[in-house]
């Protein structure tokens, strides 16, 4: 969408990394953690739930506040939780001595780009929630790295951005917001305003994030997530709707991993299972 030159990749992530810092201390609220942001958890809770049996060894990408990992480590299971972010990892720290699980989750700060740092250890499940993975510029790199990390027959759920998102085109060309609306169809990462600061953003359909997996992994299922329910920054507009949203609810629990639908949303929820 524009001519002007990326910052360098260094750069970028130093950017992206300073703007969750600076929300870390109220992402749990309406910003990161509304109720259709909780929706969209739960779904990911649901999908790894029937993948593992307590005592499974997941590892989490990006693991913002670590209402996942410690979720998951609620569950019985041993997580490894790794955000680049100093300030999320603290909070996730923060979290777990809370909950009591600290025994069974370890939180580092340590960037997807830096992954390869866990050589040697074996997991068996990977995932990643909300879209971090929509910050990385090298997923293939991240793909051969997984691929070392996973037990045999292990799984990847990854939570990643859209790029057709109904929902978003409505609600921005009807505030004429034309530029805005085009947002996601920008190929590469392009710059997105968070607190102030700048989260460089990459968006993909299911079919263009598969394909840098393709040589490690094979696809498993995908389900849209927030195509029958909007987006979590029109929170206000559905609880003003509940009504209305309630069949589409249904729906949305229902109907979104069908072909075609589950190719648009504001997110979309990818299994892939390693090669054997």
């Amino acid at each position: 969408m524009s001519s002007i030159p990326l910052p360098t990749v260094e750069q970028r992530y130093r950017d992206t990394a300073q703007a969750f810092d600076s929300v870390a201390a109220e992402y749990d609220g309406p910003l990161g953690n509304n109720r259709l942001v909780q929706q969209m958890r739960e779904t990911l809770w649901r999908t790894v739930r029937r993948l593992v049996t307590p005592g499974a060894r997941l590892l989490d990408l990006g693991c913002g506040t670590g209402l996942d990992a410690v979720y998951f480590a609620q569950q019985g299971h041993c997580v490894t939780a790794m955000d680049w972010s100093a300030s999320m990892v603290l909070q996730t720290q923060q979290r777990a001595k809370r909950a009591g699980v600290a025994d069974r989750l370890t939180a580092v700060q340590l960037g997807i780009q830096d992954l390869s740092a866990l050589a040697g250890e074996l997991y068996d499940v990977i995932y990643s929630d909300l879209g971090t993975l929509n910050c990385l510029p090298d997923l293939a790199g991240l793909a051969r790295t997984c691929d070392g990390l996973l037990e045999p027959g292990g799984v990847l759920a990854f939570s990643v951005i859209g790029r057709f998102c109904p929902w978003e085109l409505a609600y921005y060309v009807a505030r004429g917001k034309l530029r805005r609306a085009r947002v996601r169809f920008s190929h590469g990462q392009v710059p997105v305003g968070l607190n102030g600061h700048t989260v460089w953003t990459r968006y993909y359909t299911p079919g263009e994030f598969y394909q840098h997996f393709v040589p490690w992994f094979r696809w498993r299922t995908c389900r849209s997530l927030g195509l029958f329910l909007p987006p979590p920054y029109m929170l206000a507009f559905w609880e003003r709707h509940l009504a209305l949203f309630r069949p589409l609810a249904w729906l949305e629990r229902h109907a979104s991993a069908l072909p075609l639908i589950n190719q648009i949303g504001d997110h979309f929820l990818l299994m892939m299972e390693r090669h054997a």
